[in-house]
């Protein structure tokens, strides 16, 4: 149930799977048409080396700050849309994917639940969320 309350959103993305350049950019212009969300600022592509699963291509990663309405849960399901939206197929853990989004941050709320943990719980130990959030 969305609210009165804008909420900032701290969200990563990444992607090594296709034109992961043109999926992001047609994500930012998805993200600006769609009026749950008002987009803040985006930062610089960073390539990255892949963690658990390692046979797979470099990933470009970024950072994007938004706002919202929606509460986190709502949020969440509506990011998982948009991946759906851009091919992620759910394979298996750290597999490759056309995109990825993550909630590094949503507001100043902490969320411990099955589905969702925010802050991010790995956010700090990234070089893909680090060195792009300096950028916003």
């Amino acid at each position: 149930m969305s609210s009165n309350k804008k909420y900032s959103v701290t969200i990563g993305v990444g992607g090594n799977i296709g034109d992961t350049k043109k999926i992001f950019d047609k994500l930012i212009l998805c993200l600006k048409k769609d009026s749950r969300f008002t987009l803040l600022k985006t930062s610089p592509l960073l390539k990255n080396p892949p963690f658990g699963f390692l046979e797979q291509s470099d990933f470009l990663n970024g950072i994007i700050r938004l706002q919202t309405d929606l509460c986190a849960f709502e949020f969440l399901q509506a990011m998982q849309r948009y991946e759906k939206k851009f091919g992620r197929k759910r394979s298996f853990q750290d597999a490759p994917r056309t995109l990825d989004i993550d909630i590094i941050f949503f507001d100043k709320k902490k969320i411990n639940s099955k589905n969702l943990i925010i802050p991010h719980k790995n956010w700090a130990n990234r070089e893909s969320v680090i060195i792009p959030l300096k950028y916003t």
